[in-house]
């Protein structure tokens, strides 16, 4: 036997080495581009509006940059090309099988099936033989036979079925495939042979070189530094280290957006050969005597700033606070590119709050938010979050004397006579317009806290560092609403989930589309998102956000981390489009003080993405001395076993008695699984959600 080393000289194999490396990067790309979005702005419905700014050709224009960029156009080419050179391949694949040497099968070459015996092998074989052999036929000119073709066919019958019959000729076969015994083989390398020959070396170091020098670890680098740059937040660490050095304490709202404009990503839309086109005209419209959104304070950091990237970055953001015409579609163009650069930014900035645990600067950075998604300066009237309202519809509201501005519910709650006669007319709004601003009123997501109390899960009383949870009731209803009905007094019930819930019981609740099964039998079914943010001049999708945190009032710090809902258990609106008014039962756990008394917090609420939807309700957290929870325990009926129980069987062999029988508890006594720390029930469904903190 003979071994031989030989190239793909052929190009048999070759095809296969390329369309598995190649099926390597291509098909785990395609599944990363064809997969469902996770993103909740890609799942959540819409808010029925047809209200159109006047840039809406700029501001979609941004939108789709946007999703240019995220769809990450050199992956989709990436992708193509992959499977165009899978394709190739597949087909030299199929070409050069035609091409391939057979494998040597006696039962193909008689013609037989796999599953005949001896006997039926050799009379085919003698059939086979009165028609093949070199006596009983002759050469056909037609087909260009010869007589060694002949001698050579017949050979290979003779062959097959020894093979098939004769033992040592089988053996052969069955050893080493062939009915002569070992054969010489050739091991082939799948590389083309032109590769490898000679005067090519040179040319083959070099792309091996390239790939394995160059392209590599370039590619390594490129992951792991961008892996490394960014935070948690999607910015960039360098501007998170420049936001936290521009935070203070004592920082407004328009100091947040000062320092929102020091964020690199910024910088790169903006860059130094940019900044100096167009900034005079910006600031000469920012600074006009009539722009009131814009305080004395705020104007001079912007004319104190020396980096004009920074300084235009700034401008740029007060001009879109401030949805001002710039008069130039250059500058409006970036005016809508910069704002949800600055939303991302500001997630940055919340951070760094709740690192310093600030009251003040962490409820500043969720204006800043409401301000960024609805183009409203900080301070501005949030009926200006309706289409077609102005400052001058405004001012026709509320009044010229005016100290607090109204919310949307607030004008909601007026009748629709009053409504009408303060906001149609010259000057103002046209009946069309109205009707579309008072349609956008009627869904806007309000939500309402009905009841909130502190529990621990199967427990009757809250002790030192338990885990403790906070259940807020709540319920979706839009302004204007009339005939709201009350909540029934099983949907302000918190009812435990089941043991084998671990989800439940740890407090992460129900993921999307996932049942979850309760201790009373019913099913918590798929969650369900609210309508994306009406923003009509930002340049990107938000889905809400529900930001809910305890505070210490007095000091004016924050006592336990935010918890964000973005997702609900009932539906906010039935198929015709109305409110349900469906009780939602929102879940936030953390681990209760080591002292024993009454902790008094402030809780907040906040919407990320509108003005006037905020909500505060002091709330009182009672902690009991450890010796009260373990007499309650003893006092449980727990300390009687069942009588069908091992425990109540051990007990009647040392008594001598059976167990007495548990009586059956009332079905409507499940409140007293409640803490008692929930307060006037009747104070809480009163809160008056329209409250603001003083600062």
């Amino acid at each position: 036997m003979s071994t031989d080393y030989n190239y793909d000289e052929q190009g048999q194999f070759f095809p296969f080495f390329i369309l598995t490396l190649t099926g390597l990067v291509t098909l785990p790309l395609t599944y990363n581009l064809l997969k469902p979005s996770k993103e909740l702005e890609n799942t959540a419905p819409r808010i029925r509006s047809d209200f159109k700014p006047e840039h809406e050709d700029l501001i979609e224009a941004q939108k789709r940059k946007r999703l240019r960029k995220e769809r990450r156009i050199k992956r989709i080419i990436t992708v193509i090309v992959g499977y165009t050179v899978m394709a190739y391949m597949a087909y030299l694949i199929v070409v050069t099988a035609r091409a391939s040497p057979k494998i040597w099968d006696p039962y193909d070459i008689l013609g037989v099936s796999r599953s005949a015996d001896e006997r039926a092998i050799s009379k085919h074989y003698k059939r086979l033989s009165l028609i093949y052999h070199p006596d009983k036929i002759r050469p056909d000119p037609a087909k260009n036979e010869t007589i060694e073709m002949l001698n050579d066919r017949f050979v290979e019958l003779t062959k097959a079925y020894k093979a098939l019959t004769d033992e040592e000729v089988r053996n052969n076969y069955l050893q080493y495939g062939h009915p002569d015994g070992k054969q010489s083989f050739s091991i082939g390398i799948a590389l083309p042979q032109f590769i490898v020959t000679e005067g090519n070396g040179k040319y083959v170091l070099l792309v091996y070189g390239g790939l394995l020098g160059v392209l590599l670890p370039y590619i390594v680098g490129k992951w792991w530094y961008g892996s490394q740059r960014y935070t948690k937040e999607k910015v960039y660490v360098a501007s998170a280290g420049n936001i936290f050095r521009e935070y203070k304490d004592d920082i407004t709202d328009g100091g947040i957006v000062g320092a929102l404009s020091s964020g690199d990503e910024l910088k790169e839309v903006i860059p130094a050969q940019k900044a100096e086109s167009g900034l005079a005209k910006l600031e000469k419209k920012i600074f006009a005597e009539d722009s009131e959104y814009l305080s004395e304070q705020d104007r001079e950091t912007i004319k104190g700033m020396d980096d004009s990237s920074r300084r235009k970055a700034l401008a740029l953001l007060w001009a879109y606070l401030g949805r001002v015409e710039l008069e130039d579609s250059t500058l409006d163009g970036e005016k809508y590119e910069v704002a949800p650069i600055a939303l991302s930014l500001n997630d940055a900035f919340t951070a760094v709050s709740l690192a310093f645990g600030n009251l003040r600067p962490l409820l500043g950075s969720y204006r800043t938010s409401q301000s960024l998604i609805q183009a409203i300066a900080p301070g501005s009237s949030p009926l200006l979050q309706l289409p077609y309202f102005t400052n001058e519809v405004v001012q026709s509201v509320e009044g010229e004397d005016a100290k607090n501005h109204f919310t949307v519910q607030k004008f909601m709650k007026m009748s629709e006579e009053k409504r009408r006669s303060l906001t149609v007319g010259a000057g103002l709004l046209s009946e069309q317009q109205y009707s579309a601003a008072v349609a956008v009123a009627k869904q806007l997501p309000v939500l309402q806290i009905s009841k909130a109390w502190f529990k621990v899960m199967g427990e009757k009383v809250i002790t030192p560092s338990s885990l403790v949870q906070l259940v807020v009731k709540a319920r979706f209803i839009p302004p204007g609403s009339t005939s709201v009905p009350e909540p029934t007094a099983v949907d302000l019930e918190d009812i435990d989930p089941e043991e084998g819930d671990l989800d439940a019981l740890m407090g992460r609740g129900p993921s999307r589309n996932r049942s979850v099964k309760m201790a009373d039998g019913s099913n918590k079914g798929s969650t369900i998102q609210p309508p994306l943010a009406n923003a009509p001049y930002l340049a990107r999708d938000h889905s809400p956000r529900w930001q809910i945190f305890l505070a210490d009032g007095k000091q004016n710090k924050i006592a336990v981390p935010p918890f964000t809902f973005t997702t609900f258990e009932k539906p906010l609106f039935d198929e015709a489009g109305n409110p349900t008014y469906n009780v939602q039962t929102l879940k936030m756990q953390f681990q209760a003080p080591p002292q024993v008394g009454d902790f008094h917090f402030v809780m907040h609420m906040v919407c990320d993405s509108y003005l006037g939807l905020d909500s505060k309700l002091d709330i009182t957290l009672h902690i009991d001395d450890p010796a009260k929870a373990a007499a309650l325990e003893e006092e449980d009926d727990i300390s009687e076993p069942d009588e069908d129980s091992i425990a109540g069987q051990m007990q009647a062999l040392k008594t001598g008695q059976p167990p007495k029988k548990k009586a059956k508890k009332p079905a409507d006594d499940s409140s007293d699984e409640e803490s008692d720390t929930e307060g006037d029930e009747g104070d809480t469904s009163d809160t008056n959600t329209e409250t603001d903190i003083d600062d």
